[in-house]
C-alpha cells in the first residue's frame, strides 16, 4: 500500500487498512511515542482509538489535510506527538497501572463517540458564551482546528506576537466563562 491508498482507506473507514495501519505498520512508532509521552503508564489501544477519533473528526478533516509532502509515517509521527502531549496535559488519559480492561464488555467505540460528541458540544457552548467572539475564533482555530499560528495571524492580518497575546486573553476569558458555567450547573 502506498500513502495515498492508506489515507483513502482510512477516510473510507476500510477495516482492513485501518487495522493494518494502526495495529501492525504503525504499532512500533505509536507504541514508542505513547510510552515516552505517558511514561509507560497508558494503554496502547485506548490511545490509538483516541487518535483515530481525532483523525476522523469533522469528516476526516485531518486525514484530508495530508498533502503528501512527506511520508504518511513522518506526518503521523509529528501529529501523534502533538496530540498525545495535548491529551496528557489536558488530563485526558487515566494511568493504566492495574492492567485491567477499562470497561466491562460495553461497546467502547460508541462510548468514545458519545464522550467526544458531548465534549465538543460543551466546548462549542462555552465558546459561544464568550463575550469576545474574536477570542473564541482564535481558540477554535488554534486549539480545535489545530491550525498553524502563522496562518491564523496572516488570516487575521496581525503579527504572531499579537496572536499570542490574543490567545492568552482568550484562554483567560474562556476559563472565566467555564467557571461561571460550572458554578451555574453546580447550583442546579
Amino acid at each position: 500500500m502506498n500513502d495515498r491508498e492508506i489515507i483513502q482507506g482510512l477516510i473510507d473507514k476500510d477495516r482492513n487498512i485501518t487495522k493494518e495501519f494502526f495495529f501492525e505498520r504503525c504499532k512500533p512508532l505509536l507504541f514508542g511515542i505513547i510510552n515516552t509521552v505517558f511514561d509507560h503508564r497508558a494503554e496502547y489501544d485506548e490511545l490509538v482509538n483516541e487518535l483515530y477519533l481525532y483523525l476522523m473528526a469533522d469528516d476526516a478533516l485531518k486525514l484530508r489535510s495530508f498533502q503528501f509532502r512527506c511520508s504518511v509515517y513522518q506526518w503521523l509521527k509529528v501529529l501523534a506527538i502533538r496530540f498525545f502531549i495535548r491529551l496528557r496535559n489536558d488530563g485526558g488519559v487515566i494511568d493504566d497501572e492495574s492492567k485491567e480492561p477499562p470497561y466491562d464488555g460495553l461497546d467502547i467505540d460508541t462510548m468514545r463517540t458519545n464522550v467526544y460528541d458531548n465534549a465538543k458540544e460543551d466546548l462549542e457552548r462555552l465558546l459561544s458564551a464568550m463575550p469576545n467572539q474574536r477570542y473564541a475564533f482564535v481558540i477554535r482555530k488554534l486549539i480545535v482546528d489545530d491550525m498553524e499560528p502563522g496562518r491564523i495571524a496572516k488570516e487575521m492580518d496581525i503579527t504572531n506576537a499579537n496572536l499570542y497575546n490574543i490567545k492568552k486573553r482568550a484562554i483567560r476569558q474562556l476559563t472565566q466563562v467555564a467557571l461561571k458555567d460550572a458554578h451555574h450547573y453546580g447550583k442546579q
